[in-house]
């Protein structure tokens, strides 16, 4: 009953661990075409809106290059 309990505690923590890195990967990705969308001429609302981000987040993106 011990070992079950751990074991499952386990697995919910690699499943939690995978969540958070893929949220991570999706964010690393928006983050990164920040730069090519400012230069198709977009602003910093229309990038945050259609990469569901929050604007501050794009101009400190674009103040990191």
């Amino acid at each position: 009953m011990y070992q079950e309990g751990r074991e499952e505690g386990r697995e919910e923590g690699r499943e939690e661990g995978r969540e958070e890195g893929r949220q991570e990967g999706e964010l690393a990705a928006k983050l990164a075409s920040i730069p090519r969308l400012l230069a198709l001429g977009l602003n910093f609302e229309q990038i945050a809106q259609a990469l569901e981000l929050e604007i501050e987040q794009v101009r400190q993106a674009t103040q990191g290059e």
